[in-house]
């Protein structure tokens, strides 16, 4: 076996992030009721802050989560300041940047921010 022979390990593929954006009000209404049908992740993303960037980088490249178990949303939250406080209001969260909220039933059951946000513990959210 050479250098860059696939290992016998397989392990699951990574998923591309094929991101939906959230800039609207409504669209925050539609991604609310989409979660009845299918979990919704909302990321909040700062585009000024080096956290925010090296904290979606991360999650990018962990994202191994294919559509039919959860659909992706980013919010640039500079941009759209208005939509990400009625997150806060309508999910009961509290705002924070960079933050992952995960949808289910039109209900947060998970967030969190900063450098605890990875794909691993919406997996587990998730039962995957």
């Amino acid at each position: 076996m050479g250098w860059f022979s696939k290992s016998k390990n397989k392990q699951k593929a990574k998923e591309d992030v094929y991101w939906k954006t959230l800039s609207t009000e409504a669209e925050l209404q539609d991604l609310i009721k989409r979660s009845h049908e299918v979990p919704v992740v909302i990321f909040k993303h700062s585009t000024r802050c080096s956290i925010s960037t090296m904290a979606k980088s991360r999650f990018e490249r962990g994202w191994d989560i294919e559509a039919a178990h959860a659909e992706p949303y980013y919010l640039d939250l500079l941009s759209f300041r208005n939509v990400s406080d009625k997150i806060a209001e309508e999910l009961g969260v509290i705002h924070q940047s960079p933050q992952v909220i995960l949808l289910k039933n039109g209900v947060a059951i998970y967030d969190t921010s900063h450098n605890d946000i990875n794909v691993e513990d919406i997996k587990t959210h998730l039962n995957l």
